[in-house]
């Protein structure tokens, strides 16, 4: 059996050889491809050309490789495709941006600057905020909104936004409002997030009747919400601002859930800590600037895309990720406004600014979708 096996395997390895030798004849050849249609004036892509010659190998293979067949020649044109993008675009506006913004930009993140936060004193905006800065000036606003105005115009110099927890998910709001300004992403970080229950000093837990706080922080502590006897939750804008409103009642029933260090700063009473239903929950958050400044490390990328909505054209733009070696962390869809059954797509992507890998692919990014922003590549805090 063992002699047999190595067999095999020795027959496997000339296969591979052969596979090998003629898969570098046929990149070859797709150069020669490319330079015909650089000279020609000619796209690299041809649907036409594809979907007809797919179908014909697919016809041609046995039955029970055909969905395998299709599997390996669509990443081989899209192998292709990406290496007569690289003959016929060597270099792009989107890389000259980039390359001007790694040599101009400072080499040590800001320690102080001006620093658009949502909700008020105590939010997990302002821990964020004081994690990235040293010395921050922050300016509060009612919400999401007005942190990307406050870029858009000038009047802070960054914004701190929640992107995205580790138990409620995605901040829907936030991605749909990246459609309507232009920013750029210059870092993110994690912050730990402890909720705990807070009310009016010598509140009983058993008296509380209604619990203020953001509707991410609520469905982070269901399970201990559902443990209390007839509670009504009420939404608010912040979990900072809950705690506040707590503060300001008149009344002896409400709580808020929200930072430990909204207790001493409201004065308020913490009736139990660590509410959250999981241990491990954390909010990334991430730091807007008007211009586009990319500083030494950075090592992840964000995309936007408008990809056409045809099938496979979402595969293809995946694909020629994974021809590049690039890993995806992160793929949110949202729908455009005012376009039926259109979605802007979000990505990001685990790649050192300075590879090869990123380069070839902000140069290929016009020919994979309909539109596309570079939102800006940085490092993210832990």
């Amino acid at each position: 059996m063992e002699n047999n096996l190595q067999d095999l395997r020795a027959r496997i390895d000339a296969v591979d050889d052969e596979i090998l030798r003629l898969f570098q004849e046929r990149m070859n050849i797709s150069s020669g491809i490319a330079e015909y249609k650089k000279a020609n004036n000619l796209p690299v892509m041809d649907l036409k050309r594809e979907r007809d010659k797919l179908s014909d190998l697919i016809e041609k293979s046995n039955g029970e490789f055909k969905s395998y067949t299709s599997v390996l020649y669509s990443l081989l044109f899209e192998l292709s495709r990406s290496y007569q993008d690289r003959i016929l675009y060597p270099s792009s506006n989107l890389k000259e941006k980039v390359s001007y913004a790694i040599d101009n930009t400072n080499k040590l993140f800001p320690p102080c600057a001006t620093v658009a936060c949502q909700g008020v004193e105590g939010a997990y905006s302002q821990h964020a905020c004081e994690k990235l800065f040293q010395i921050p000036r922050i300016m509060y606003f009612n919400n999401f909104a007005g942190i990307f105005a406050s870029i858009d115009k000038g009047l802070c110099d960054y914004g701190v936004l929640p992107i995205e927890n580790s138990t409620a998910g995605s901040v829907k709001q936030i991605y749909d409002l990246m459609m309507y300004y232009n920013f750029n992403i210059v870092r993110s970080v994690r912050v730990k997030v402890d909720h705990n229950l807070l009310a009016k000093k010598g509140t009983d837990i058993s008296k509380i009747r209604e619990i203020y706080s953001h509707e991410h922080a609520l469905a982070q502590c269901t399970n201990y919400i559902n443990s209390l006897d007839n509670v009504k939750v009420t939404v608010v804008e912040n979990t900072a601002v809950a705690a506040k409103m707590v503060a300001e009642s008149d009344r002896d029933d409400v709580a808020a859930i929200s930072s430990r260090s909204c207790a001493p700063l409201y004065g308020l009473d913490c009736l139990a800590s660590s509410v959250q239903d999981k241990g491990n929950n954390y909010t990334r958050f991430i730091c807007i600037s008007k211009n586009l400044e990319i500083y030494p490390g950075a090592d992840r990328t964000s995309l936007m895309m408008i990809i056409s909505h045809k099938p496979g054209a979402l595969y293809r733009v995946l694909a020629r990720f994974y021809a590049l070696g690039i890993n995806l962390v992160k793929l949110e869809s949202r729908p455009i406004p005012d376009r039926d059954f259109e979605f802007m797509f979000y990505f990001d992507l685990d790649t050192p600014v300075y590879s090869s890998e990123f380069i070839q692919l902000i140069c290929e990014l016009d020919s994979l979708c309909e539109e596309f922003r570079y939102l800006g590549s940085y490092s993210e805090m832990i």
